[in-house]
């Protein structure tokens, strides 16, 4: 008679200095990681914030079955909450996720006076407990072309007029990792995010960025006559680019500089070995989610959970939200100075 099949156990527990290396190759093995869920991200967000990380662990018999990391956000303005990742638009669980896992996290929250936990992708929970957004954002992703003429190419014909016009100005543009590049990309930026109303993220979480990911990060600037007037950061993971942090002063609609550094950063990504372009993902029916479906790109559903504790409000940051376009008309008229002052003492709370 056969011996009885016994099934191995699995136990949620939170990390340790010690599990640093054995989490990296796990990571490391897992094509479905972003650059969100990388040890560089984890640790650039915590030095530059102060958001602590914490990763739970998920293990069968002392292996590594799951990995979530998650950062402990905190705002005087905007509440706290566990957050997979901090600053990120990816996240959540890398393996396969179990009820387990969900659980500690939601016991690491109530034990950090975190009302809320926020999931951004990966395997969701299941539960009544939980509230799944299954059709609020989108992701977009294409593979780059095979060079400069037929990337172009791949642009449909209205939006690649647009390039061709911003083009025809023989903008400069620059890539780099430098002090100089880093002051550009900060002051294009800052300018662009304090005309779209909301606070600009303080530089220092730029910086810490682009220190911990090394060539897996660079800036792409569009100049004219020397002035910059259009910036992106951007990363690189597995063989693809995402601009994350990027924008444009108000000089760069006129010349189309924004068109002319999303196609120069197509052309200079696939230099760099990658064969994917990542736009990111935006909100549904958006500006931003229209100019991207213009550009060629086709819309990926994303979803997202969160677990609010009994009782509590859920933490609310979408700057889309009625409570925040009252705000966003006043900051908008604020002189460029007191916004980049004020601006990332409260932008830090909206990881």
């Amino acid at each position: 008679m056969n011996a009885p099949f016994f099934l191995s156990s699995t136990v949620a527990r939170l990390a340790d200095a010690g599990d640093r290396g054995a989490i990296a190759r796990f990571l490391a093995d897992h094509s479905d990681t972003t650059a969100f869920h990388r040890l560089e991200w984890l640790d650039a967000v915590e030095q530059a914030t102060g958001h602590r990380t914490h990763i739970l662990l998920s293990e069968q018999d002392g292996a590594i079955r799951s990995v979530l990391p998650l950062h402990e956000v905190h705002s005087p303005l905007f509440g706290r909450a566990l957050a997979s990742t901090g600053f990120g638009v990816g996240g959540g669980v890398v393996g396969e996720g179990d009820a387990a896992l969900f659980a500690a996290a939601q016991e690491l929250a109530v034990r950090l006076n975190c009302p809320s936990v926020e999931l951004r992708g990966g395997p969701l929970p299941q539960g009544p407990e939980w509230h799944l957004k299954t059709d609020s954002h989108a992701g977009f992703v294409m593979p780059l072309a095979a060079d400069d003429d037929a990337q172009l190419l791949t642009i449909p014909r209205k939006q690649r007029a647009e390039v061709r016009r911003g083009l025809g100005y023989a903008m400069d543009v620059r890539t780099g990792r430098s002090i100089d590049d880093r002051a550009m990309h900060y002051a294009v930026y800052a300018e662009s995010v304090r005309n779209l109303g909301t606070p600009v993220f303080p530089k220092r979480l730029f910086d810490a960025v682009m220190d911990a990911f090394g060539d897996d990060a660079d800036i792409l600037t569009v100049l004219h006559e020397g002035q910059p007037l259009a910036s992106v950061l951007s990363l690189y993971h597995r063989g693809a680019v995402m601009p994350y942090w990027g924008g444009g002063v108000f000089a760069a609609r006129t010349m189309r500089a924004n068109d002319v550094m999303y196609y120069a950063l197509m052309n200079h990504a696939r230099a760099k070995g990658c064969d994917r372009f990542d736009f990111g993902r935006s909100k549904v029916d958006t500006g931003a989610y229209h100019f991207k479906r213009n550009w060629g790109f086709t819309p990926e559903p994303l979803s997202y959970a969160h677990w609010t504790a009994d009782g509590q409000a859920p933490r609310d940051v979408n700057p889309l939200s009625p409570r925040y376009q009252a705000k966003i008309k006043l900051w908008q008229k604020l002189p460029l100075a007191v916004a980049n002052r004020v601006g990332p003492f409260i932008a830090q709370g909206l990881a």
